[in-house]
Parts: C-alpha cells; structure tokens; sequence
C-alpha cells in the first residue's frame, strides 16, 4: 500500500551525472533500485523492492501521461518523458525517464528497466504549464475519464507544436540543440 505522503514545496536535484536506474516486474512492482534512487527518493531498499513503482507518484503528475506511458510500453516501446516524483518526506524531484520493456532470453516480457537523469529547466518550464493544463482536465472529469480526457489535451499539444510526436517533442525537449 502506498504511503500517506503530504507534498512539501522542498525541491531536491539530481547531479548532471546521476542516472536514477530501477527494475520492476510486468505489474510495475520495483525488483531492483539503485542507490542513487533510494538516496533522492529516500527510501531504503527494503522498502521499496516488491512495492508498485507508483510510491513515487507524486500528485501533481497528471494520470493521462501515465496512461500514455503504459499504453505505450504495452504496445512493446519504450518510453521517453518527464516526471515530478515524490519523495518519502514529502519533497519533490524532477526527471527525464527512459522506460524499455525487460525480455527474457526467450523474448518473454520479464517487466520494465528504467534509467532517469536530470532534467533541463528549459524542458520543464514547457511541460509544466501543460501538466497544470492536464490536471485541471482531470479534476473537472469524472475518475474514469480523466486519464484519457488529459492525455487527449497532452496530444493535442504536441500536435499544436508542430513536432512529429511526442517522443520527437520530449526528446527536442531534453537535447533542445541536438545531440
């Protein structure tokens, strides 16, 4: 069960070269974390293996980007995007995550590997104000709505931008003078 967490506005950073790498299995429970993950996250490692990778979750992360982020794994691609997590003691981090599906030596899907770094401000100062967006679309919906009512907004937003997709915009976004 994940823990009653009160947000702080208590931001804390990841190093340039901090990479946040975690593990889960097919139904998102975390099955390794490094230590960087448990240092920001606060948590130790037996807390966190065998838990939904959601205890991070933080409130101000809109449903419909999770809904595209498991929409998109399921279809057997990987991830790109930008997330607000949630501490143990109530703070914030922000990141740039890659999720790819996991397989077995036989191509089964054993679950999904995660590497997240730090983001550029640039890059959030974009997605922010669409994240707000996506949250007011959420609370004006009803709970089975509101995902896919946001993530319809987030799409629509990538399209008015002009980019291709949204891992062609995420990724501008990330590496804003390319790679």
């Amino acid at each position: 069960m994940k823990p009653a967490i009160t947000p702080i506005n208590q931001e804390r950073k990841l190093a340039e070269d901090d990479f946040i790498v975690s593990k889960t299995d097919t139904a998102g429970r975390i099955t390794y974390a490094n230590r960087i993950f448990m240092e920001i996250a606060g948590y130790p490692e037996q807390e966190l293996l065998g838990v939904q990778h959601n205890i991070i979750r933080h409130p101000e992360m809109p449903r419909g980007v999770f809904r595209f982020m498991w929409n998109t794994l399921k279809a057997g691609n990987e991830f790109f995007g930008f997330a607000k997590n949630l501490c143990s003691d109530g703070s914030f981090y922000w990141v740039f995550a890659n999720i790819t599906p996991d397989y077995d030596k036989n191509g089964k899907l054993q679950g999904y590997y995660s590497v997240r770094r730090n983001p550029p401000r640039s890059a959030l100062e974009a997605l922010i104000p669409v994240y707000q967006a996506m949250l007011a679309i959420e609370k004006a919906s009803s709970v089975k709505d509101a995902p896919d009512k946001s993530l319809e907004y987030l799409l629509d937003f990538v399209q008015q931008t002009g980019a291709k997709n949204y891992d062609s915009l995420v990724l501008s976004l990330y590496k804003p003078h390319g790679v």
